[in-house]
Order: structure tokens, then C-alpha cells, then sequence
């Protein structure tokens, strides 16, 4: 079973020793950011990388976003040139606004760096996270020659994104203590991944939506942040289908559930509900999960509760549909697809 160490308290610098140690030799460590735990690995190694691929059982063609040191001055703007081959100045800009932070950059990737990282293309998704104990991994990884860490969410392919430690070991713990290791700091803060922009051409473009804003991303860079098209580079968390539970979930507007409840009526049975609008059932089986009204609030615990909703008690899970306001586009974006 894969080994969980404390990150937190007295613990703490003997697991981020390990840890370090474990991926300058190619290992496997699932740290905490502030989104979600990542399944880590030096980005700059073949066959760590492909440890990864395998773990998830992901394709291989799907990019993977490379996690890389804050520093003072231009240091943290070192750490990016070491991967990317050209960054533009908007791109500079949203560095300067929100790293460190839940904010992937798409950069033109310098030639022969990250390759099977990048998923072969002329790209590579770079990352600056906030959580300490991310930061502190990384900064100790650099010190000792590391200089990115590739590292998606620490569960397996298409599934619910882990944002607890023990969320990591339903996903990978059949992995062996040799094969991974995982750090525990506690809940994720923000609960969905970051906010992903391509930075290859002249004009930024939103790929996927996080818990950072296109107006805050314009008014940053001082752009037009246009949408995704055909000509998109391929991206973590952008496939029609993911973050799904086992069981089917459903999206649907308060009216609509209203009235699937009422004519199921006492038939309703191995339903869980996630709502915000005033609901009720005759069915004493219904199971109820009230969602927060705040966005900020519903993405912390999305993940957490569909998880928990998707516990083997329950054959279908019914969701109303999130508000259509811009704070709410991370947390419609991973229930849309939860339920493709």
C-alpha cells in the first residue's frame, strides 16, 4: 500500500526529505496545492513521467502540467525560461498578478525539455502553486537539481480530483509503498484545478475555467482573453468527459428536479440530491446534500462531496444546475463534464 507521511508539524522535514529524495531517483509523491493533490514527478525524466501515465492510466498524449519553484526578483522567471521557449509580455503579467496561485500557463516549450511531460506537443503547461507545502517541495527539489515537477491530479484517469490525502489512496493506495509516496497537509483551500491559459499566441486564450476569472485575467494582463477554439493546444481537464463519479450524475435546473422527485414519489430510491433551491420528496430514501450559495464555497467542497455522495449507497446522483454567472464557470465546467 503506498506510504502517507504527515507534511504538517514534527513530521514534516523528515517526509519532505524523503520525498525529494524519491524523485531526484524517479519516484512518485502525491503533494497538496491549493486546487488539488498532484501525482508528482521530476518532469525532466522519461520514465518517471511515464510512472505517472501508468498509475492514472492516462493516454499519453495528454499533457501533464509541470509545477515549478516561486523566487524572489527574476529567479521565478528563470524557472519558466528553463522550460519555455518564449514568454510573452501578458504572459509576465499574469505571473506578476496571480503566481503564486491556481493559474497554469501554456507556453511554447523550448525543444528537447519535457517532451514526454508535454505530451509531445510544442507546449508545456506551467504552474506556479501557493500552498506552502507545495512550495517548500519544490524549492528543496530545485536545490537539488530538480527543476519542475510534472504533476496532474493524484487519481485515476476521468475520475473525481483528490483534494484530501485519503482521497489519494481510494485512488492509487494499491500502489505500493515503494511506488508512492503521499504528503498529508489536509483539505486543498480551493477545492477545483487551476485556471488554465494558452500563452502562444498574440492574444490569451482560456482553455479551462478555474476559481480565477477572465475579467480578473483581462484586467491583469491588460488583454481581451479570448475563448478556446480548434486550434487550441490539448490541455489537463479539457476532454468532454471527467472528474466523473462511478455512478451517473445528472445536471439538472430546480424545476426539473422538482419534478423528477415528484414523479418518481415514493419510488425515489438510491437518489442523492445536491442542491441549493428548496427541494422535497415523500421518498424518506432520498439522500440530501445541500450546496453552498457562495462559488468560492461550492468549489472547496465539490469534490469532496461528490465523492462521498458516490459512496456505493447511491445509483445515481442528481445535481441542479449552478448559477450562470462568471464565479460559478470553474464549478459548472467540472460538473458538466462530471456528468458527459
Amino acid at each position: 500500500m503506498a506510504l502517507m507521511r504527515s507534511a504538517t508539524g514534527p513530521e514534516a522535514a523528515a517526509a519532505l526529505a524523503e520525498a525529494v529524495a524519491r524523485l531526484r531517483t524517479g519516484g512518485l509523491v502525491a503533494m497538496p496545492t491549493e486546487t488539488v493533490y498532484g501525482l508528482a514527478a521530476d518532469a525532466e525524466q522519461p520514465a518517471a513521467v511515464a510512472r505517472i501515465f501508468a498509475a492514472k492510466g492516462r493516454p499519453t498524449d495528454h499533457p501533464l502540467i509541470v509545477h515549478v519553484a516561486a523566487a524572489e526578483g527574476t529567479e521565478v522567471l528563470a524557472a519558466v525560461e528553463h522550460f519555455a521557449a518564449s514568454v510573452p509580455a501578458y504572459a509576465r503579467a499574469l505571473m506578476q498578478a496571480f503566481w503564486p496561485g491556481p493559474l497554469t500557463l501554456v507556453l511554447p516549450r523550448r525543444p528537447g525539455v519535457a517532451d514526454h511531460a508535454a505530451g509531445g506537443q510544442p507546449s508545456v503547461g506551467l504552474r506556479c502553486p501557493a500552498h506552502p507545502v507545495a512550495q517548500a517541495l519544490l524549492q528543496a527539489c530545485r536545490a537539488a537539481g530538480v527543476q519542475g515537477l510534472a504533476a496532474p491530479s493524484a487519481n485515476r484517469f476521468g475520475r473525481i480530483s483528490p483534494t484530501r490525502a485519503e482521497h489519494v489512496l481510494a485512488e492509487l493506495g494499491s500502489l505500493s509503498d515503494d511506488e508512492l509516496l503521499v504528503l498529508d497537509a489536509g483539505p486543498c483551500p480551493v477545492g477545483i484545478e487551476s485556471t488554465i491559459v494558452d500563452c502562444t499566441r498574440p492574444q490569451p486564450v482560456l482553455l479551462r475555467p478555474g476559481m480565477i476569472g477572465s475579467d480578473e485575467l483581462q484586467h491583469a494582463c491588460g488583454l481581451p482573453v479570448a475563448a478556446r477554439d480548434a486550434h487550441a493546444p490539448r490541455a489537463s481537464g479539457t476532454l468532454a468527459s471527467h472528474y466523473a463519479p462511478r455512478v451517473p450524475l445528472r445536471l439538472m435546473e430546480a424545476a426539473e428536479l422538482q419534478t423528477a422527485l415528484d414523479l418518481l414519489g415514493p419510488r425515489a430510491e438510491g437518489i442523492a440530491v445536491y442542491h441549493r433551491s428548496p427541494l422535497r420528496s415523500v421518498s424518506p430514501h432520498v439522500r440530501w446534500q445541500r450546496m453552498p450559495d457562495d462559488a468560492a464555497a461550492a468549489a472547496h467542497e465539490l469534490f469532496a462531496t461528490l465523492r462521498a455522495l458516490d459512496d456505493g449507497q447511491t445509483k445515481l446522483i442528481w445535481v441542479e444546475r449552478p448559477p450562470a454567472d462568471a464565479a460559478w464557470d470553474g464549478v459548472r465546467d467540472r460538473l458538466q463534464r462530471a456528468a458527459a
